[in-house]
């Protein structure tokens, strides 16, 4: 049985008898203890938290106990569970950067992590009605379509879909995206005139929540970014981030 570092299974279920009307329920007892491991650096980010089953043996509780004090602890951010690998010490939160536009590979690899990304997709199109407007192009242009998940310590941390003007990135369609990002090629190619940042919460779609690994009902951030270069809107982009393990951050200056 994996236990919490610290407590032994008798500890453990000697706690949950004999209580006193102010003893806090079983589940808070449970977040408790892992609060106190997380605190006392007995659990650090990515180690493994116990199991439903383990938790129901070591605290003598039921399931439905030791499920409620997962489900909550995952709501606040403090675990991250994968179905078929068991749950996790969640890592601080990733912060991104809203009024910079930033390279999220040297954003990953500068908080000490591992990055890669994984292509769903890169294709020439001509421009329907949906995406000629998100250009503001006329339909039949020529365009990339790109789609694709990057990671951070192999978890998902972010799907872009980004729609690129092709005679303004004639190379876009033939990149291989694992081994540069959208970003840096487009810095190089398309110099950035002008941008514009939208973020709203929402709940994803089934195709977003199996590319980023969420369990169902829980949300993501995403922002729409779009880019000028020479005069001329170049690149629509929709980066969706999970909403439990991402924030976004923005820092300026006001002038008196």
């Amino acid at each position: 049985m994996d236990l919490i570092p610290g407590m032994t299974s008798n500890n453990a279920k000697r706690s949950t008898h004999g209580a006193s009307p102010d003893t806090p329920p079983r589940y808070a007892a449970i977040k408790q203890s892992i609060y106190d491991a997380i605190r006392d650096g007995r659990l650090k980010p990515g180690d493994r938290v116990p199991s439903e089953a383990e938790l129901v043996g070591q605290f003598d509780v039921s399931r439905m106990t030791a499920n409620r004090a997962l489900r909550e602890l995952q709501s606040a951010g403090i675990i991250v569970r994968r179905a078929g690998s068991g749950s996790f010490i969640a890592e601080p939160k990733p912060i991104g950067h809203m009024i910079e536009i930033r390279n999220i590979a040297e954003e990953i690899r500068g908080r000490g992590h591992d990055y890669r990304a994984r292509v769903i997709q890169n294709l020439e199109e001509k421009a329907g009605a949906e995406t000629a407007a998100l250009l503001e192009v006329p339909v039949g242009t020529k365009i990339f379509h790109s789609v694709i998940v990057h990671h951070e310590a192999e978890f998902p941390i972010q799907l872009e879909e980004r729609f690129v003007l092709a005679s303004a990135a004639p190379d876009y369609g033939t990149l291989d995206f694992t081994q540069l990002t959208p970003n840096e090629y487009l810095t190089r190619t398309a110099p950035l005139e002008r941008v514009e940042h939208r973020v709203r919460a929402e709940m994803p779609d089934a195709r977003t929540r199996g590319m980023l690994g969420l369990n169902e009902g829980e949300p993501v951030l995403r922002m729409t970014r779009r880019t000028w270069s020479n005069g001329r809107l170049v690149s629509h982009a929709w980066l969706s981030h999970p909403g439990t393990r991402f924030e976004l951050s923005a820092a300026f200056s006001v002038d008196d």
